[in-house]
């Protein structure tokens, strides 16, 4: 079984370099599910950055050098107290039940989203990331690659210098029927998921978590929208070519 994201952190932080060699401070909102769990090892465990912050809801003792779980207050989001932060990750993978750690974290709802990015940006933050997960074959064409929501264009116009939003796909989640009628009726209509691209079907954690990590590593200045396709294709092999060609083709 794996560990749960701050167990990962744990074992990763050990040994940790001089400070100020790294790029800064990190925060992570949402650090839950697989997804967060191999960000956080990416992320945090690597020591890319000189310090990382991921907020909880719920008092853990910390015992982890170089990282720092930060109480998210239960005012609201624009009340918070300022820390400082060079480098934000969003996520909003809900939190696996059987992980007691793992809900202590705090994980953002979607409409919290642009409070959320302006405490960030007033905390300093000039780069931000976002992962949207979204049902597979659900999203409009005309909104793959570019922004989905006055939210999202709220979020840019606050003016971070990058702005990396990755939209991956997420298995339908399990229905739970009142009667037999139901379920036939769901059996009948299920059909439509052989209907969805491939390109549009979910992708492992740790493929995105890889993309999500390349982008924040050589994104230049902007804002860049990585559609399903993009992150399926960067999952089948030459990942890091598939990120330069997405993060630099329009320049």
């Amino acid at each position: 079984m794996s560990a749960d994201p701050l167990q990962a952190l744990q074992a990763a932080n050990r040994a940790l370099p001089s400070a100020g060699t790294g790029e800064g401070t990190l925060l992570i909102a949402g650090a839950t599910g697989a997804l967060g769990q191999e960000l956080v090892r990416r992320l945090a465990g690597r020591h890319r950055f000189d310090h990382t912050r991921v907020l909880a809801r719920e008092p853990i003792r910390d015992g982890l050098r170089g990282v720092e779980t930060l109480l998210a207050p239960a005012a609201e989001i624009a009340r918070w107290p300022l820390v400082a932060a060079d480098t934000a990750l969003v996520l909003f993978e809900p939190p696996r039940l059987y992980y007691d750690r793992e809900r202590a974290l705090w994980t953002p709802e979607p409409a919290q989203l642009p409070a959320l990015a302006r405490w960030l940006r007033t905390c300093g933050a000039r780069t931000l990331a976002i992962v949207q997960p979204h049902d597979q074959g659900r999203l409009p064409e005309a909104l793959k690659r570019g922004l989905a929501s006055l939210d999202e264009e709220a979020v840019v116009a606050l003016g971070f210098e990058r702005v990396v939003i990755v939209r991956s796909a997420r298995k339908p989640a399990a229905a739970r029927f009142a009667n037999p009628a139901e379920r036939l009726a769901a059996w009948m209509l299920s059909i439509a998921r052989f209907m969805v691209p491939t390109s549009e079907q979910p992708v492992r954690a740790t493929k995105v978590a890889e993309l999500v990590d390349v982008a924040l590593r050589i994104a230049p200045p902007g804002v860049h929208v990585a559609a399903p396709e993009l992150v399926w294709q960067a999952a089948q092999g030459e990942l890091q070519a598939v990120a330069e060609n997405w993060l630099y083709a329009t320049r």
